[in-house]
């Protein structure tokens, strides 16, 4: 298969955020006396949205009711605060989008994480390349593993799902790509490990992110 576009995942793919990530939900923890968590932690916790990085951090009865959404307005709140105290491209990813680039193959970020996020992210530390479509979790769009964004995407930039590789670090990445028939690719610098990445459905597995140009 000749593949025309990538669409990457953003945390834990193209940029390390679980410092940032981990400090936000700690810093609302702490303010109102809970236990926080170590970074690493973290890894588990996210790639879901806000909402289950909430549910799977704070104690149930401060996600019960009213208070998820009080919970995720804080950690949203703090995040906003330090969301680029810490992240940063992992090694390799400017060299993989440099060459993405040279070749002319179309690029898209794809994330869980709020489109305000998403977007300013982007814009503030991957300004230097083109992606044709930014995506983050929106109101009234169901988020990954349900391929409706991807599908979307796709259509957007007006290329069938068969001709994209996806590169992500989750299972709920893989199960994306499958859903939406696109190449899965997963990314084992990540914020996951390797079996779950085959069990939700990878097609390949890199190590580095450059591994990736060997599949086009």
């Amino acid at each position: 298969m000749s593949y025309s576009a990538v669409v990457f995942d953003l945390d834990g793919t193209l940029l390390d955020t679980l410092a940032d990530i981990a400090d936000s939900a700690n810093a609302v923890l702490e303010v109102r006396g809970l236990m926080t968590h170590p970074v690493a932690a973290y890894k588990q916790f996210v790639g879901e949205g806000v909402g289950r990085l909430v549910q799977q951090s704070f104690p149930k009865d401060h996600w019960s009711g009213d208070q998820l959404a009080q919970r995720v307005d804080e950690v949203r709140q703090e995040y906003a605060k330090r969301m680029f105290n810490k992240t940063r491209p992992y090694p390799g990813v400017p060299e993989l989008l440099d060459c993405l680039a040279q070749r002319k193959l179309a690029m898209a970020v794809l994330s869980n994480k709020p489109e305000e996020y998403t977007r300013k992210t982007v814009e503030r530390l991957l300004s230097r390349w083109d992606f044709a479509v930014v995506r983050g979790a929106r109101s009234g769009v169901p988020l990954k593993p349900d391929p409706a964004s991807a599908l979307a995407l796709a259509k957007e930039m007006g290329l069938p799902p068969a001709r994209f590789l996806y590169l992500g670090d989750t299972g709920i990445d893989m199960r994306t790509a499958a859903a939406a028939g696109m190449f899965a690719v997963g990314a084992l610098w990540g914020f996951r490990g390797e079996d779950e990445l085959l069990e939700g459905g990878a097609q390949r597995l890199i190590r580095r992110p450059p591994e990736l140009l060997e599949l086009l």
